[in-house]
């Protein structure tokens, strides 16, 4: 076979000329020139990054132990976001709450991409009584809300930060589930899927190298979005208690601890919210680039 048809089997070429190099760094441009605010969200999600995997580099107070005497203090130069009834610094515990709270958020997206992709693959590639039978099911799952399922979830499965992201993940599998089997639908007569089938390549090969290869930008945009209205399902559920207990610092449970004081000591409340209202808007517009960098619409 001539290297055109393996480069046609691929869909897509082995090498990349220099003119291609300069095209993408001028569309970077582009993008960063459209969207100004993206460098400074993908900051934001770098700093919770840091905050989640090494949180004692970022903070120097212990996040459970309380100083009664200096409970309900205003943010300072000592404590950034001030203290909470014990006495706790609230920075130190928002930045020790976004390991728990990421863990949760970065498991629910991988459940809901991994089911997801498995039932769009199967119903969009295959058809047939499979795809109607998957179809109905996403639509069941569609009709309710996200919120409401999860909570159904949580109900059989118990309280705790591990139930709450499997809670959410399967909560987001019928959008995934959609999304997939639209391109699946998109690709699957593409002319290098068709070359790739009359060589004999199977249908999972197909799958796996062509297919979602080409579905990828989608799956992925549409994966930073799921992750910032994760980071606000798992927050919501936390707060209404379904989380880990206290004295964890989840970034729920932050917020649903100063909802007493909001009159006395806005900060306990107002400051972490804001830090979960920062990383979902980054995350949004970080999936927003990436659909934009893909061609699709802003």
């Amino acid at each position: 076979m001539s290297q055109y048809s393996n480069e046609l089997l691929a869909g897509q070429t082995t090498h990349q000329s220099p003119s291609t190099a300069s095209r993408r760094a001028k569309k970077l441009l582009l993008l960063l020139r459209a969207r100004p605010l993206l460098p400074l969200g993908v900051a934001v999600l770098l700093l919770t990054l840091g905050w989640a995997v090494w949180p004692g580099a970022f903070s120097h107070f212990d996040p459970l132990l309380g100083v009664p005497s200096q409970a309900l203090q205003s943010p300072s130069a000592v404590h950034w976001f001030g203290t909470d009834y014990l006495g706790r610094d609230i920075y130190s515990r928002t930045v020790h709450g976004a390991g728990l709270s990421l863990q949760a958020t970065a498991l629910a997206v991988l459940i809901a991409l991994g089911v997801g992709v498995v039932l769009g693959v199967v119903g969009g590639f295959f058809g047939g009584w499979a795809d109607r039978i998957l179809m109905r099911l996403v639509e069941v799952l569609m009709a309710i809300p996200s919120l409401l399922l999860a909570m159904a979830v949580i109900t059989v499965l118990g309280f705790g930060t591990l139930n709450i992201a499997l809670a959410v993940g399967l909560s987001s599998v019928a959008t995934f589930a959609r999304l997939v089997r639209g391109e699946v639908l998109r690709w699957r007569n593409a002319v290098f899927v068709e070359a790739a089938a009359s060589c004999g390549v199977g249908p999972w090969t197909i799958i796996r190298r062509h297919i979602l290869a080409h579905a990828a930008g989608p799956v992925l945009a549409l994966a930073a979005l799921e992750f910032g209205s994760a980071v606000l399902s798992v927050s919501a559920l936390s707060f209404l208690g379904f989380g880990a207990p206290p004295p964890q610092p989840e970034w729920g449970l932050l917020i649903a601890e100063g909802r007493n004081y909001m009159v006395a000591a806005w900060w306990y409340t107002t400051l972490p919210g804001l830090v979960v209202a920062s990383v979902v808007l980054a995350a949004n517009q970080l999936a927003r680039a990436v659909r934009q960098g893909q061609g699709g619409k802003r």
